[in-house]
């Protein structure tokens, strides 16, 4: 395997999984509540900017740089768990649009409050030390941070694999997903399972504006680019399935090296061929969910 081919390889799965940590939340609570969050986006951006705010530009350590991560995490679930109280919770039983245009409203809120605290001005992160170097792959050059976002992704996916589907609360978050009616007369605390479900998806959001700060130039409208990637992620893996979305974010992540690579005088226009194709080939997406799967 040449050189080029080994980077554009680590290159996309880099960007696939940095796509899929923020696409995970957002496919979790589509596939449990059946809401598409709009301000997805922005509550990674706060983590991102929260993780800043705690750590600083200059993470002492990995293990400094992850504890960081999980507290943006844990403060961005919080902000989760007084969304669902104030305005989700509110949406359950209208139509979907209403949620739309209440999610965006909150898209547009967040980022409004991002400027009124940091300003509009860019800030920067760098890598943990122990991550902040390159080694030799193959004949090309292979940042460790790249590394690490590619095993924290991997990570991330068995994590959510396991608790979908080898234990009981995800079962019960399933059964509610599938019929929510149904799991009420069981026993099942349907409303406080829809809470916790969305608890986690702005913990994850969280968690990965934590873990994708470094390299990034943090602004206020940093969550765009990573979110519209989730986006399509979400919709060419399928709605609510957290196995679709995984390889669709590895499948997108690649295509998007490659373009860049053999392609960039086209811009990203291979990324809207896959997605134009997927819809095509797959309207209901490569693996289509009844509930979170």
């Amino acid at each position: 395997m040449s050189s080029q081919a080994v980077f554009v390889l680590f290159n996309g799965m880099a960007q696939g999984m940095a796509f899929f940590l923020v696409a995970a939340g957002l496919t979790w609570v589509f596939g449990i509540l059946k809401i598409l969050n709009l301000a997805h986006g922005a509550f990674f951006m706060l983590g991102a900017y929260i993780a800043y705010s705690v750590g600083g530009a200059w993470p002492a350590s990995i293990w400094t740089f992850l504890a960081v991560a999980l507290v943006a995490a844990a403060a961005v679930g919080v902000l989760g768990y007084l969304t669902d109280v104030l305005v989700l919770r509110r949406l359950r039983n209208v139509d979907y649009h209403y949620a739309l245009i209440a999610t965006f409203g909150l898209m547009l809120f967040c980022e409004g409050v991002a400027k009124a605290i940091w300003g509009t001005d860019y800030f920067a992160v760098m890598p943990p030390p122990e991550v902040d170097r390159a080694i030799v792959v193959g004949g090309s050059y292979i940042s460790v941070y790249t590394l690490f976002v590619i095993g924290t992704g991997l990570v991330l996916y068995a994590a959510l694999e396991i608790v979908m589907h080898r234990t009981w609360a995800g079962k019960i978050m399933r059964a509610v997903s599938n019929d929510p009616w149904m799991a009420g007369t069981v026993g099942i605390n349907v409303p406080l399972v829809l809470m916790l479900s969305v608890v986690a998806s702005f913990v994850l959001a969280g968690f990965a504006g934590g873990v994708l700060v470094p390299n990034q130039a943090l602004s206020p409208h940093v969550g765009a680019s990573f979110v519209l990637y989730a986006f399509m992620a979400v919709v060419i893996g399928g709605l609510g399935s957290i196995r679709g979305t995984f390889l669709a974010c590895i499948l997108l992540g690649i295509v998007e090296s490659a373009n860049a690579t053999f392609m960039a005088q086209y811009g990203g226009i291979a990324i809207y061929i896959l997605l134009a194709v997927a819809l095509v080939w797959k309207p209901n997406g490569l693996f289509p969910a009844q509930g979170t799967t």
